[in-house]
């Protein structure tokens, strides 16, 4: 078990279409990033994960693996496509998609690994504009667009 500060209250996430559940017991109270090319692949752009010691995964019929290394499987839900998590394969060790799950707010970033694979595109600290949910959808319906 590992001695990294703890969150207090469970955790649960889903899929996006609800199909697997998974509850963190304690997870830890920091983020993972992995810049590297299969997790580009695999996400989009990077992974960000957390860990637990205690977990509890429903909808298991709903999972598949894939192991994409001598030492990785990650696991996707067969339903909606959504990422669940990386598993380092010497150790058993999990971390689950952190957007799965209504984290608390000013979680710290653990590390950043693999940063020499990290796209040049990808800072989000570069200036850009920054809209909100409602914006967009204000944008798109002022387009002409519904959403009911």
């Amino acid at each position: 078990m590992s001695d990294a500060p703890r969150i207090g209250k469970p955790l649960t996430g889903k899929c996006l279409c609800g199909a697997v559940t998974i509850t963190m017991k304690d997870a830890h109270s920091e983020v993972d990033v992995c810049h590297c090319l299969m997790c580009q692949q695999w996400t989009g752009s990077m992974y960000a994960g957390i860990e637990a010691d205690d977990f509890v995964i429903e909808g298991e019929d709903h999972i598949t693996t894939y192991q994409s290394s001598d030492w990785a499987e990650r696991a996707f839900c067969k339903t909606c496509g959504s990422s669940l998590w990386y598993k380092f394969l010497p150790t058993g060790n999990r971390t689950f998609l952190a957007g799965m799950f209504d984290l608390p707010k000013g979680l710290p970033i653990k590390h950043q690994i693999f940063v020499d694979e990290k796209p040049d595109w990808f800072d989000l600290a570069q200036e850009s504009p920054m809209k909100t949910g409602a914006e967009i959808i204000a944008e798109a319906k002022a387009a002409g667009f519904s959403f009911d």
